[in-house]
């Protein structure tokens, strides 16, 4: 297939780009900071918001790839310049995108929030909750099939974010990892290979058309579960240091992961296994071969 990929150079559009390169022709759009051609795709450097860019493509892509489309008008600008026509529209959203604060276990029909949250987390889901609502309306106007995927929280080999890194930095250099004594909150993963499967899956594949998927693992974690994977994983042992939530904060210990019950948003996988037949890497052994690369890093 001919797809076009637009950002793919960061962490899950850099792992979707290095499976789907092995057998899928890849134009990669983006500001260029990184290279992918080493992947045997063609790059494109520049803005996405620039009409222009879009005009000067060949056109006739059997799917877009959208992994960094933030803002309302992003998808627009993409279909309404683009040459040639396109099949199929693969938006990379968020779980985040759903009505928070409802208690329920979320599938895919629940509704999306409505309200405004301040600061870069608020802007973040409305964000692609307009997003959302935009490739429904754009691509009824081309006649372009659309596929929505809302990954929960991404971790593996390759992640820039101050995740799941931050705390096996802190164990390989420092012997040492937090436990945090107040933190009651619950919150759910995704190892990016299956995030980027997820996409492989869905590529022209009819039944995915008009469809929305959550995707994460099977294993609901909280702090104190997470922690014990990771001294698992390590095998030496490693000190805990308790600490409070806002002892955390003062001592600038990342709290990156929901950590109260009223944080919590839980979400049901089950139609990305019944519909797409996804099968999830469970925490240990995707976490193991987080840690064995970041391990590397660290260590190095």
């Amino acid at each position: 297939m001919k797809i076009l990929v637009i950002g793919g150079s960061y962490f899950y559009g850099r792992v979707f780009v290095m499976l789907g390169a092995k057998e899928h022709e890849i134009t990669v759009v983006n500001r260029g900071t990184y290279s992918m051609e080493e992947f045997g795709v063609k790059q494109v450097k520049g803005d996405r918001h620039d009409a222009a860019l879009w005009q000067r493509l060949d056109g006739g892509y059997d799917a877009v790839v959208d992994f960094c489309a933030y803002t309302k008008g992003d998808i627009s600008i993409v279909l309404d310049n683009l040459p040639g026509g396109v099949k199929q529209y693969i938006l990379v959203s968020t779980v985040d995108a759903y009505e928070r604060g409802t208690g329920v276990v979320k599938g895919e029909e629940a509704p999306l929030e409505t309200r405004q949250f301040p600061g870069e987390a608020g802007t973040y889901i409305s964000g692609k909750v307009a997003l959302e609502k935009e490739v429904r309306e754009v691509c009824l106007r081309h006649q372009v099939a659309y596929t929505v995927l809302r990954p929960a929280i991404l971790y593996g080999p390759y992640n820039y974010a101050p995740r799941e890194s931050v705390f096996i930095q802190m164990a390989v250099q420092k012997k040492c990892i937090p436990s945090f004594t107040d933190a009651d909150g619950r919150f759910q993963f995704i190892y990016v290979k299956d995030a980027a499967e997820a996409i492989l899956k869905c590529l022209g594949a009819e039944k995915a058309y008009g469809q929305a998927y959550n995707l994460c693992q099977d294993e609901i974690l909280c702090y104190d579960s997470f922690f014990e994977e990771l001294q698992r994983i390590y095998e030496e042992n490693l000190t805990r240091i308790p600490m409070s939530l806002s002892e955390a904060v003062t001592q600038g210990v990342p709290v990156p992961f929901p950590a109260t019950a009223a944080e919590t948003e839980l979400v049901s996988n089950q139609k990305s296994k019944t519909k797409l037949g996804m099968n999830y890497t469970d925490f240990h052994a995707g976490m193991q071969k987080t840690f064995t690369a970041f391990r590397h890093v660290f260590e190095g």
